[in-house]
């Protein structure tokens, strides 16, 4: 692949160049109340599985592996290194698992394209898997201390007045899910925080039901037009074949979506379980690699790496985390919003979306919380989750950074694009951004 005029020196991966090989996903299941049919690295395994019989590589010419996830299950500690034990690799291939909550699928490909880009790798399997379905129901403190008690008391006395002492709070339960979806520093929810950026910028309910069905709409055409190749099918012990993402809903509009209630300011929000991006399971994984290991191996190239960037704000407005991560890869580069082909921004919540829409071309906010002298032209929609997002597929919080930086590159394949930005907002009160090309020639180096 030619390079194009994005200047390798001038980013955060100095050294050799990173080639995006090829990549799959798999559906992304909607979390429906049980533990889904997968754990996470079942998911995992499935679509590496799957990517590295599409290259006929040997899992041994893996360098290593690298996932994203943000709580496996306990029988998964160091997720990575288990799948990449599932997947054939050697012994001797070392694997690491990272956590950046929603971005921990674009932490590992950072931190694949670091290493490949500063000589220590030549080809690694990356991306991020999250089964939400599966995240642990814990004991509360006062149920652990009173276990504590019950393990030493010795005599049948003592464990009678331990069964007395039981009562209804000691079995509330944790829903691990819920707390890891709500900031520890400030107490507000992810939907919370949304609420938020409605409120800051003006967004009506109407705009974000508006935002949803269009995000629908998209999905549903993207399926249409056969544009879902990246998907691997999941098989189920029980037979069961899972194609496509569950979550879709092609008959969603604005006026169906109107009928749902607020769900985390009631009853005045205006943030809903139709406006906001589902709870799923999924996995996605990318191999990464060198220009001497494509040609070792006779690879594809789907699209480079070009420069990371990783921002910090307001956990309270973390939504706003892409304006934050975007705008210094665009200085960066010299670019203008129109020299970017194809935007993905991660649709954590339509208010989210619309919220770093709005910020991107205020003056006010470019300077006050950026420090730039002016704004930054719209973001043309057309060029935005062209093919829907996280509301209408889902959103498995460790995996989304892997796919939309694959989707990315699909669509820019597709359309023969040259440039692309892949961005999310992240717990916490951050954002992270990877700037994406390809050459017009696609796969040639």
């Amino acid at each position: 692949m030619k390079h194009t005029g994005l200047d390798q020196g001038h980013g955060r991966l100095r050294g050799r160049p990173v080639y995006v090989v090829d990549g799959t996903r798999t559906p992304f299941l909607k979390a429906r109340g049980k533990p889904g049919p997968f754990p996470a690295s079942d998911l995992a395994v499935a679509a590496g599985r799957a990517l590295l019989m599409r290259l006929k590589l040997h899992p041994d010419a893996l360098d290593q592996v690298v996932l994203g996830c943000v709580s496996s299950g306990p029988d998964e500690a160091n997720i990575a290194r288990v799948v990449a034990l599932r997947l054939g690799c050697s012994e001797q291939t070392p694997a690491w698992t990272v956590q950046r909550n929603c971005a921990s699928g674009m932490q590992a490909l950072e931190s694949a394209a670091l290493d490949i880009a500063g000589g220590r790798s030549e080809l690694v399997l990356a991306g991020g898997v999250e089964s939400m379905s599966h995240h642990p129901v814990m004991l509360n403190q006062v149920m652990v201390a009173w276990l504590g008690a019950w393990s030493q008391a010795r005599s049948l006395g003592a464990r009678g007045r331990a069964l007395m002492q039981l009562r209804a709070r000691h079995f509330k339960p944790i829903i691990a899910l819920l707390r890891g979806l709500t900031d520890p520093v400030n107490g507000l929810s992810m939907g919370q925080t949304a609420e938020e950026l409605a409120e800051r910028f003006a967004i009506d309910r109407t705009a974000m039901d508006t935002y949803a069905a269009r995000s629908h709409r998209r999905l549903a055409a993207a399926y249409d037009a056969g544009f879902m190749d990246e998907i691997e099918p999941l098989y189920a012990s029980d037979g069961t074949v899972y194609e496509h993402d569950d979550g879709l809903r092609p008959d969603s509009s604005p006026e169906i979506l109107a009928k749902l209630r607020p769900v985390f300011d009631r009853p005045i929000g205006q943030v809903t379980a139709g406006n906001s991006a589902q709870v799923t399971d999924g996995a996605a994984t990318l191999v990464l690699a060198s220009a001497e290991a494509v040609a070792r191996h006779d690879l594809p190239v789907l699209g480079r790496i070009v420069d990371s960037q990783w921002a910090g704000l307001d956990p309270a407005q973390m939504g706003l985390g892409p304006v934050h991560a975007l705008a210094p890869l665009m200085q960066r580069h010299a670019l203008d919003t129109e020299a970017i082909d194809v935007w993905e921004i991660n649709e954590a919540f339509a208010a989210q979306v619309l919220a770093c829409c709005s910020a991107w071309q205020s003056t006010e906010y470019c300077q006050r919380e950026l420090g730039l002298q002016d704004a930054f032209a719209p973001i043309d929609q057309a060029r935005l989750n062209v093919d829907g997002g996280g509301i209408s597929l889902g959103h498995p919080v460790g995996a989304s950074g892997a796919r939309i930086t694959l989707h990315a590159l699909k669509v820019m394949a597709r359309t023969a694009a040259r440039t692309g930005m892949a961005s999310l907002c992240i717990g916490g009160g951050q954002g992270g951004a990877l700037l994406l090309e390809r050459s017009d020639e696609g796969d040639s180096l």
